[in-house]
């Protein structure tokens, strides 16, 4: 199994804004835009995602965007969620469905999410999001903000908030420049700009809903 590094060199992945590392794999640009309430998106995008050791937690961040996770590598990662009305669940996302962790991970659009890598090395996810990502639909938590709206989970929410969060839509810190991504060994497959995850209910249900 590839280390951490060996990952990171090898997908060519740059650090992002919500911790971690990333680099956009594909966008389907070939495909005419679908509108949304703000603006039209490409239909679908993707990612490859990286926790390690050094870089653990996903912090907490909203996207309108639904999304598909999908586990390749590493140790199990952590989803801690918070829905819109107040439910709070922690799911796993590995390889043994016999611990309870999920190959896939369906998280719609609207949810507050943030990740952990709790073991090991790393964990190396993809992500399908559709709409396709924007930055201008996702929202860092802010944890004054947070614990305000959901009092009862404020431990949680202030274990995952980054140092520096602000409120509004996403700094494009890591992720800003227009690009074309070509795979190792493969030939290029998009060129747009490179992008993050986002939040919202997820399949298969939890067992540990609050």
């Amino acid at each position: 199994m590839l280390t951490a590094r060996q990952w990171i060199d090898a997908l060519e992945l740059e650090p992002h804004v919500e911790g971690g590392y990333f680099r956009r794999t594909f966008q389907a640009d070939r495909r005419p835009p679908v509108p949304t309430p703000r603006g039209e998106r490409l239909l679908l995008t993707s990612i490859h995602y990286l926790l390690t050791e050094e870089s653990p937690i996903g912090y907490w961040h909203l996207n309108r965007s639904d999304i598909l996770h999908f586990h390749h590598s590493g140790a199990p990662l952590t989803y801690h969620l918070i829905h819109p009305d107040g439910r709070a669940e922690s799911l796993l996302l590995g390889q043994d469905p016999r611990q309870g962790q999920a190959l896939t991970l369906a998280v719609p659009g609207g949810v507050w999410k943030a990740t952990s890598l709790d073991c090991g090395d790393h964990a190396l996810i993809s992500e399908a999001v559709a709409p396709g990502f924007d930055y201008a639909d996702m929202t860092l938590g802010d944890p004054d903000d947070l614990t305000t709206r959901f009092p009862r989970h404020a431990a949680l929410i202030q274990r995952y908030c980054r140092p520096d969060s602000a409120r509004g839509p996403a700094d494009r810190a890591g992720g800003e420049a227009p690009m074309s991504v070509t795979p190792p060994g493969g030939r290029s497959q998009v060129s747009g700009t490179k992008e993050s995850s986002d939040s919202g209910r997820v399949w298969p249900p939890s067992t540990t809903s609050v």
